[in-house]
């Protein structure tokens, strides 16, 4: 499927993929900043944001899709970065069709199986049945037992919108459940291609263990770790941009 996009600046194409439960929204200030010197294009994945709705969702699925996306676009090449989920989608690009990248970055993401950290935020999310609520606040409230974190919920709740005057989740949530044991999947992947991945000190999403596997199916990866959680370029935006800078540079 030909997901949407959002597309600022012109020059080399430099494509950002967000991870689960985000959008192409989550890239703001940084695609504003790339946007001065590369042609800059972040997609929404299937069943989020508002690209198009479906039953499955694979990993194969998710290459597939910004791959046609990319066929629409007219883009050969591209440099193609992706957060969490959109990192293993990201891996999976560059395995699948190698010779449509310039260069690979993975953000907080490794190749190992996950366990569930996402279930019980979806079953507390279908739990509240926002269509009858009149505010984010009250929803806000609603999911406040089963989610205590206020950071948790400011994230999920940018999934709401109104549509014919009543609120609903914009991602495909039952979608998401049924799909969610492919995003915890080990993944087999390889590129020859230049790559960076980027982690969080503080996140445990990418540990030293993990390093060799990478090594392993990214023979010319470069490390590089900045001192956050995992929304690596949410809380140190200025240092992400400098890091991702010096890596693009190299790849011209």
């Amino acid at each position: 499927m030909q997901l949407h996009y959002q597309t600022l600046g012109q020059g080399q194409p430099l494509v950002f993929v967000h991870g689960l439960f985000g959008s192409a929204d989550n890239w703001g200030t940084i695609a504003r900043h790339f946007s001065q010197y590369y042609q800059v294009i972040s997609v929404d994945l299937r069943n989020h944001g508002r690209s198009p709705h479906g039953d499955t969702q694979t990993y194969a699925e998710m290459a597939n899709d910004l791959l046609e996306t990319l066929d629409a676009l007219h883009l050969d090449k591209v440099h193609l970065l992706g957060h969490s989920l959109g990192g293993k989608v990201a891996m999976q690009f560059a395995t699948q069709t190698p010779e449509r990248l310039q260069s690979l970055i993975v953000v907080d993401m490794a190749l190992r199986a996950y366990d569930d950290a996402h279930t019980h935020l979806m079953d507390a999310m279908l739990a509240v049945n926002v269509s009858h609520m009149t505010s984010r606040n009250e929803v806000d409230q609603a999911l406040k037992t089963a989610i205590p974190e206020l950071m948790v919920r400011q994230f999920l709740l940018t999934n709401l919108v109104k549509a014919e005057g009543r609120l609903q989740w914009r991602i495909n949530l039952p979608a998401l459940q049924t799909n969610y044991h492919h995003f915890q999947s080990a993944m087999a992947v390889h590129y020859a291609g230049p790559c960076l991945f980027m982690r969080g000190e503080r996140s445990d999403y990418v540990q030293e263990s993990d390093m060799t596997e990478i090594r392993q199916s990214f023979p010319q990866v470069t490390f590089a770790s900045l001192p956050t959680d995992h929304w690596v370029h949410a809380e140190q935006p200025q240092l992400f941009i400098q890091t991702l800078e010096s890596f693009l540079a190299g790849t011209v």
